[in-house]
């Protein structure tokens, strides 16, 4: 029985749609399209993100094994790998670039108070940990 809103759709609550439609139209991501909008392929990543989807397929199928609660989850329809790659292919990378620079400021300011547990001297910094996995796989 459905009691309330998915963690899913809790934690892209938190995000700032206007900030990321500012991003989306500096670069004309949704010149042209019809259904698959730039905010649609952001929750469809982000969900492979954080499910640890491993290639389109994975992310197609698992979409597709749970199509009452796409709604819910905010993503609305289950997406086909070829539009997905599509998608992936022809927008504009400085998209996700420039969302992922608002998420970092966003997040140094929500934390700039706060010990970081081990004293550092010198900058932190945020890495995509599927670069990481990909690197150690193809060169232990």
């Amino acid at each position: 029985m459905y009691t309330g809103q998915l963690i899913f759709a809790q934690l892209m609550a938190f995000l700032s749609r206007h900030e990321f439609a500012q991003c989306v139209h500096r670069y004309g991501g949704n010149r042209r399209v019809r259904r698959f909008r730039c905010w649609d392929q952001f929750l469809v990543r982000a969900f492979a993100q954080l499910t640890f989807r491993e290639s389109l397929r994975d992310i197609e199928t698992c979409l597709r094994a749970m199509p009452r609660h796409l709604y819910h989850a905010g993503i609305g329809l289950a997406v086909a790998r070829s539009t997905l790659a599509q998608a992936n292919e022809s927008r504009d990378w400085r998209i996700w670039a420039d969302f992922a620079q608002v998420l970092i400021a966003e997040a140094r300011h929500l934390h700039a108070d706060e010990r970081f547990g081990v004293p550092l001297k010198a900058h932190s910094y945020a890495f995509d940990s599927t670069t990481i996995d990909l690197c150690l796989t193809r060169f232990p």
